[in-house]
């Protein structure tokens, strides 16, 4: 049998039960289980640690871990997607549009056009042919009651499609707490594997909101800060290995040690730094714009652009 033909069942120890147990955990092929720790693959799946250990080590043994050349890596970045906001200024800033295979970050004060921009993004992420007819779907995982058809429905309008049309592949779930934000999340892959939809973007609007309401306290941040990282790897892995784009919104806080210069900063620490490809800072402009800027990128360099938000959408100024 070659290594790349291995199913969950030919693992040492499992079963049919076992290997729905995995299943319905999230581990659905042998590169989940061979990144994952036994202390994971016990609390999610009730296995001892013993047999936790032996099938990772057997998931290790038995497959291609993914090394590949830089020119191998080049031809995978030829395939990326990049969706665009409608301003041009803002499609220059962050290299043609924001790009699948990794996580962008937006983080900002209330009104400074998170996510404005993501309901520009979720119209533009459907890949919408000249009929009219979207060809993808776009996820928006919603934690602040954020989401309103009536905006999708005033932005269609205003550019000619047809609003019933375009919300109708625009999949939306309300996460009432941070477990079930997490577990929406492991359930866009059941909506890409089982019911064969191509989705171009996942939207998480936002991102801390309630893990920095339920984690109050020192105390706790550790615990916080263990989930957050759980929950950015699931978006990454589904980002990289779907190839599809994920955006999320973040709040921000003030810091009172800063003298000089802004002191907002974006909440969630460096594991939300570090997990994000691209980070943006969005403010509020001169005379009703918006500004974004390019805080952190893998390649591209530090800048700013002015951009609207209009009856049609994100727009240059």
């Amino acid at each position: 049998m070659k290594k790349e033909e291995m199913k969950i069942e030919d693992l040492p120890g499992v079963g049919a039960a076992t290997a729905e147990k995995l299943r319905d955990a999230g581990y659905n092929d042998l590169m989940s289980i061979a990144v994952a720790s036994p202390g994971e693959l016990t609390e999610s799946v009730g296995m001892g640690e013993a047999a936790a250990r032996k099938i990772i080590n057997a998931g290790r043994n038995n497959l291609d871990m993914g090394f590949t050349s830089g020119e191998e890596l080049l031809e995978k970045r030829a395939k990326i997607i990049k969706v665009g906001t409608g301003s041009k200024a803002f499609d220059e800033l962050v290299g043609g549009g924001f790009e699948s295979g990794c996580i962008t970050e937006c983080f900002g004060s209330y009104g400074s056009g998170k996510t404005a921009l993501a309901n520009q993004l979720a119209i533009n992420a459907l890949d919408i042919n000249e009929e009219g007819i979207p060809q993808a779907y776009a996820i928006w995982i919603d934690s602040e009651n954020t989401f309103r058809p009536e905006r999708i429905k005033q932005i269609c309008d205003e550019n000619g499609y047809d609003p019933l049309t375009i919300l109708r592949n625009i999949k939306v779930v309300r996460a009432f707490n941070s477990d079930h934000q997490m577990m929406c999340a492991e359930k866009v892959e059941d909506l890409i594997q089982k019911e064969g939809l191509k989705i171009n973007m996942i939207i998480v609007d936002s991102l801390m909101t309630h893990f920095r309401s339920e984690f109050i306290g020192r105390g706790t941040l550790a615990n916080r800060q263990q989930k957050i990282n759980k929950h950015m790897h699931v978006l990454m892995k589904i980002a990289d290995q779907y190839n599809l784009v994920v955006y999320v919104t973040n709040q921000v806080m003030s810091r009172p040690d800063t003298f000089f210069g802004d002191p907002t900063e974006a909440i969630g620490g460096n594991i939300v730094g570090h997990n994000s490809a691209t980070r943006l800072y969005l403010r509020r402009g001169k005379k009703g714009t918006r500004v974004a800027k390019l805080v952190d990128s893998p390649y591209l360099p530090d800048g700013e652009c002015i951009f609207r938000i209009t009856d049609k959408g994100i727009e240059d100024n």
